[in-house]
């Protein structure tokens, strides 16, 4: 399995552990309807009011069943939403708005949207001010119950997952109020608000008068281990958010959440497909093996060719020296009218070498950038695999799939495994005309391109393919190693030693040619070119026909 050492990446999986709204660690981690995990107190501070038709009991549950086994409903499709503001009149119940279907119960179900919101009639809605959350990742809305945020299931993972954390690099806890980028240390924490505050943000958040008087302000020390002792007193047989009662048992398949027995008694859940928790999560955590898998392989071959990239910059250094020698050797060869131009190539060279060694610190940059997500991401599901609590598994398992499997796919159609700019210089000294063509001496360049090329050099023949059936001879050939090539002239002679004429122009690197001569021996032999002209013949090739057939 694919992994990073060292402080780089636990960087990246430090990312993975802070809440999007106050960039801390997750405090008391509660996971929204898209999959999203949030501070609970950061989901208090985030619900929004709006007003629209709240749907009876009986739509929504119509409504759902409806939408959910409706032909052509398709799961895909639940991920798809449209601006709040747009239809903040609807129903209640409408997945227009979100892409979810707002559910009655404190966690919103993860249902398929459809155009049918409009069979929720406002004949059976009641008008009214409701209460939503807005997802700070994916902006997607979901609406909230008599629970509010309390109804949403806990991260009970993730937060195992960040105590190990901070208990491994001992993290100064931050204040989880501040604004900015980088908030005060924490001096207090609610142990009713399960808060942390500095000094300030306290006095302005949390005055020490009325209802709050009464509550107890502890050191963050002691209130984070007040805080996990609460959590292991929790870290049992997880129990329903509704039926405090029950045990949860049992995945529904429809809703993709994990239910108890009385879910599925009271209507909630009726009549959906449901499997046992320990099936669903061997299922899920066999998936996400999977593709944690391929995606290592991505990242190992990525973490290959950031070294040989890294390796490439000193090839670039020393080519650059190399070819700057060769260049000061043939320039001091020449006559001095020369020396005048020896300085323009001499520094093009230099323009050269940077422009190479920019494009490749670029790429460094990106790829390693990719590869700190990609290793974040990596320990963080490795982590999230170690779950042993079936239920809280599964309420990350969906979403964290997502993640690993757009990862992946990123990986192959973003991430390109080739250098940008290779580490020779195509560049050759033209030093073949005469003296009074001096002052017109330059390099080469493409027309259109910033990019630097020569001549090709001379193709290379796979005399293993090049054969002969009787007066029908074929040859093959293949570019010269790091030429580029816009097409070859393939020649040949007239089967008796004499001069060669042109058979074939094109980009093809296989050619056969008919009707000649029985019982002779031919000449072959191609060249290639590209915009910046002609490149040197290769070496010829004979080939001789079969005899043809004697008169008798």
């Amino acid at each position: 399995m694919f992994s990073v050492a060292g402080d780089r990446g636990s960087f990246g999986m430090e990312e993975e552990l802070k809440c999007p709204v106050c960039r801390c660690f997750f405090n008391v981690p509660i996971i929204l309807p898209c999959q999203h995990s949030i501070c609970l107190s950061c989901a208090a501070s985030q619900v929004t009011q709006t007003y629209g038709l709240k749907p009876t009991e009986e739509d929504a549950l119509s409504y759902r069943h409806s939408t959910i086994s409706s032909p052509g409903s398709d799961y895909s499709s639940a991920y798809d939403y449209t601006d709040l503001d747009k239809f903040d009149k609807l129903s209640l119940y409408s997945e227009a708005d979100s892409g979810y279907g707002a559910s009655l119960s404190g966690y919103a179900a993860t249902c398929p949207s459809s155009p049918a919101f409009s069979t929720v009639s406002a004949s059976s809605s009641i008008s009214t001010t409701t209460s939503c959350i807005r997802c700070p990742q994916c902006r997607r809305t979901t609406y909230l119950d008599d629970l509010g945020v309390q109804g949403f299931p806990r991260n009970k993972a993730l937060q195992t997952i960040v105590e190990k954390y901070e208990e491994t690099k001992n993290i100064v806890i931050k204040c989880q109020l501040c604004v900015g980028q980088a908030p005060n240390d924490a001096t207090v924490m609610c142990e009713q608000c399960s808060v942390y505050y500095c000094d300030k943000c306290r006095e302005n958040c949390h005055p020490l008068r009325g209802p709050l008087a009464k509550h107890t302000l502890v050191s963050p020390a002691l209130g984070k281990a007040a805080m996990k002792a609460r959590n292991q007193t929790s870290q049992g047989v997880s129990t329903c958010i509704r039926h405090t009662d029950e045990n949860i048992s049992m995945f529904c398949i429809m809703c993709k959440i994990p239910v108890c027995y009385q879910c599925l008694e009271d209507g909630k859940h009726q009549n959906h497909d449901v499997k046992a928790l320990g099936a669903m999560c061997k299922m899920h955590k066999a998936e996400l093996s999977h593709n944690i898998s391929t995606l290592s392989d991505k990242a190992r071959e990525g973490k290959n060719f950031l070294s040989n990239l890294r390796e490439m910059l000193d090839q670039v250094q020393e080519n650059s020296v190399d070819f700057e020698a060769s260049l000061v050797a043939q320039c001091d060869a020449i006559i001095e009218a020369i020396n005048r131009r020896k300085e323009e190539l001499m520094e093009q060279i230099q323009r050269e070498k940077e422009h190479k060694l920019r494009m490749m610190r670029e790429q460094i940059n990106d790829l390693t950038n990719k590869l700190r997500q990609t290793t974040g991401l990596l320990e963080y599901a490795l982590e999230i695999m170690k779950e042993e609590d079936a239920a809280a598994f599964l309420q990350v398992a969906n979403g964290l799939i997502k993640r690993v499997c757009s990862a992946e796919m990123q990986w192959q159609k973003e991430v390109l495994l080739e250098p940008h700019e290779p580490p020779e210089f195509e560049l050759q000294l033209n030093s073949q005309p005469l003296f009074k063509a001096i002052e017109q001496l330059n390099f080469v360049h493409t027309k259109g391109s910033a990019r630097v090329v020569t001549v090709p050099g001379p193709p290379i023949f796979l005399h293993e393919e090049c054969t002969v059936q009787n007066n029908s001879i074929t040859v093959s050939w293949q570019p010269s190693p790091r030429s580029w090539v816009d097409g070859y002239v393939l020649e040949l002679d007239d089967g008796n030693q004499g001069p060669f004429r042109e058979v074939y122009v094109g980009r093809e690197t296989l050619c056969t040619l008919d009707g000649l001569h029985f019982d002779c021996t031919y000449r072959v032999r191609v060249k290639a070119f590209n915009k910046a002209g002609e490149g040197p013949y290769s070496d010829s090739v004979q080939l001789h026909t079969a005899e043809g057939l004697k008169a008798a």
